[in-house]
């Protein structure tokens, strides 16, 4: 009697969701960057945010780029082809106070959109540990794909935490939910082109 079990394939589906920890050291560089005094960009995002303001690309890009190795890595393993350059597009920082969120939305005109988290305030890791809904919960970042059915994953959350760096592409649809706590949840976020 043969008891070997048969051979079998799976396949991962859907899009590349990338995530990494952000040294220090770099923080600490990007938190530099971070100004209310810059240009605002708030005609072109979807955030309900009052204040989201324009980041030199060229400095962000500098910090972002010993963390785009690892991606390309990620990428080559995920989709079997090989990034030949990846160049920053535009850049942003959120500073997103009690009540503000950003809904479901897409970036559109680039190929990779990504988010680092700078800062998240004292009262908002209290509020999200003490919150007991079924959502995922206040200030989080969720990213979703397709449509909820039995047997597939259509949706990751996540509580970010200071370092906290995501790259997935742009046309995959994320948000972030509001949160009542007081202080500034500041994020950075960047559009890329890439060549393939």
């Amino acid at each position: 009697m043969n008891t070997s079990l048969p051979s079998y394939n799976f396949y991962y589906w859907g899009p590349l969701l990338f995530k990494i920890k952000m040294q220090q050291v770099d923080l600490k560089k990007c938190i530099k960057l971070c100004s209310k005094t810059s240009s605002k960009v708030d005609e072109t995002l979807a955030g309900v945010i009052k204040h989201q303001h324009y980041i030199s690309a060229t400095h962000y890009g500098k910090i972002i780029n010993p963390y785009l190795g690892p991606f390309h890595q990620a990428y080559r393993n995920w989709y079997g082809k090989t990034i030949t350059q990846v160049n920053i597009h535009s850049s942003w920082v959120n500073f997103m106070r009690a009540g503000e969120f950003n809904p479901p939305h897409m970036h559109l005109n680039c190929d990779l959109s990504s988010v680092l988290f700078v800062k998240i305030p004292e009262g908002l890791k209290e509020e999200h540990k003490k919150f007991t809904g079924t959502g995922p919960g206040p200030g989080s970042l969720s990213f979703t794909y397709g449509e909820h059915q039995l047997y597939t994953i259509s949706r990751r959350s996540f509580f970010p935490e200071e370092g906290d760096l995501f790259i997935f592409p742009a046309t995959l649809t994320h948000f972030v939910a509001p949160f009542m706590s007081e202080g500034e949840r500041i994020s950075m976020s960047a559009n890329f082109k890439l060549n393939v």
